[in-house]
Order: C-alpha cells, then structure tokens, then sequence
C-alpha cells in the first residue's frame, strides 16, 4: 500500500489484514466498480468480497419522461431487457475481479410508483405516467435528493437485507456525493451498519466540492494503488459506460474512503 497503516479506517483494515469479510452497498449495477475496484482488487487476495445492489431492476410501462430519456442514452427500447442486460454486465464484472454479488432486485428511482390502493394514480398514470411515479421528474426530484416519505418502508426492508447479508462484515457504502436519492438511501442502509464510506464516483470528477459537502467533518483517506486496472472494469459496463463518459476517456482518480462518524 501507498499510505501510513496508522491512517487506514479500521474497516479497511479488518479486511486487508485480518481478512475479514466484505460487503459492498452498491446502489446501481455498477456504483461499487466505479468507485471501489481498485480496492476490492486489493481485498480479494486476503478476504471474501460482495457487493450487494439495491436497485437492480426497472418497472413496467408506462414511463416518464426521465425514464424514457434515460433509456435513449442507454439505446435501449425496452427498460427490462435493459436491465435484464445490465445484471449480466454486472456479473461479468465482478466474476472477473474475484467478488461475488447479490442483486436485491428492488426498482431504480425512475421507475418506483407511488402506493395506490384505490387505482386511481394508476388509472391517471396512463395518460401521464408522472402522476403515478414517486419520482416524477430527475433534474427537480432525483438529482436534487428529495428523498421520497414512501421509500422510508423500503429503506427499512433492504436495510434489514444487506445486514442479513452482512453479518461478520465489514460494510462500505456511499457517501452521497451527486445527492441521487437511491444513493443517498444507501449511505442511510451503511450509516445503520457502521459502514466505511465511499466517494462516489464519477460525481466527484464532476462536483470536487459536492464531497467535502457530503462528508461533513469525516477524514478521507485515499486508496491509490492498481488505479490503471479500474479501466477494464468499469468498461465492462457497456450499456453504460459512453453516457457515463461521453468523450470516452475514463479518468483516474485516488478512490476516498471515511471512517464512520461517532
């Protein structure tokens, strides 16, 4: 390693010395690789790694408008064969470093419906598939974190599944730079389990001041080795990968960690 042992927070150490086990809180089929591989490289020599994803799955039609952009970018017509596409990326990325996977199949942001006993929001939903989403717009709900009152009984339930994933671990979650509220869900699901956290990345290329916002008063400490080899990895998600990086150049940056608060 390329820093003092004296400085690594006490999860990472558990696991590159004691080997013991870790778990990795990935909101999207891709959101540990980008922000953690050259870590979890480090870790699989010494200790079993997992990486378990929340929103590993879309809804049906209709869609909204965020939901159907989102597909264009992707080249996609059909949002569950995109998926269906995107955990096999996935898989293949992960089998290739060495970890495994678990995928919650819970559905990403754009594509959550509000509750609707009475049918009524489902009925108006297919005129205006807005009326009938928990997240109507990305730019004013999303992106901006407004965190939705109906995902708080989800949050509860995949809180309570990577903890039965979990146990013995060491747990790493994000830490909700970029403020996308499937993100910001995770970081709650690791700060309930004591999680080291994670900057996510590539919203700290593009917001530098977005991390120091988001991590507060926490200490970062940066993991710089074997960063060349993240490259491979994160191309292997192709259906995402040119959205992600449009000039089609992946930087490299030191991957950050923080140990938990008090």
């Amino acid at each position: 390693m390329t820093v003092s042992q004296r400085s690594v927070p006490e999860g990472i150490a558990r696991v590159l010395h004691d080997g013991r086990p870790a778990v990795f809180v990935s909101p999207h089929l891709d959101d540990a690789v980008l922000s953690c591989a050259a870590l979890m490289r480090a870790m699989v020599s010494r200790a079993s790694v997992t990486v378990v994803t929340l929103f590993s799955a879309a809804g049906p039609p209709p869609h909204t408008r965020a939901a159907r952009t989102f597909l264009r970018q992707c080249g996609a017509d059909d949002a569950g064969a995109l998926f269906d596409r995107r955990c096999r990326e996935d898989v293949e990325v992960l089998d290739g470093l060495g970890v495994r996977y678990v995928h919650l199949g819970h559905p990403d942001a754009l594509f959550r419906r509000r509750s609707d006993p009475s049918g009524l929001l489902r009925r108006a939903g297919r005129v205006l598939p807005e009326l009938d989403h928990r997240y109507p717009t990305f730019r004013f709900d999303i992106d901006l974190g407004r965190v939705s009152r109906g995902d708080r009984e989800l949050l509860d339930l995949v809180t309570a599944e990577v903890a039965d994933v979990a146990r013995g671990a060491a747990v790493f979650a994000p830490l909700g730079v970029g403020r996308h509220v499937d993100h910001l869900l995770a970081r709650e699901v690791g700060e309930h389990l004591g999680a080291v956290l994670y900057a996510d990345f590539p919203y700290t290329a593009r917001d530098p001041e977005g991390e120091a916002v988001a991590a507060g008063g926490l200490t970062p400490w940066a993991w710089t080795d074997d960063l060349a080899a993240k490259r491979s990895a994160i191309a292997g998600y192709r259906t995402q990968v040119d959205a992600l990086f449009p000039g089609g150049e992946i930087p490299l940056r030191p991957e950050t960690y923080y140990a938990p608060g008090p």
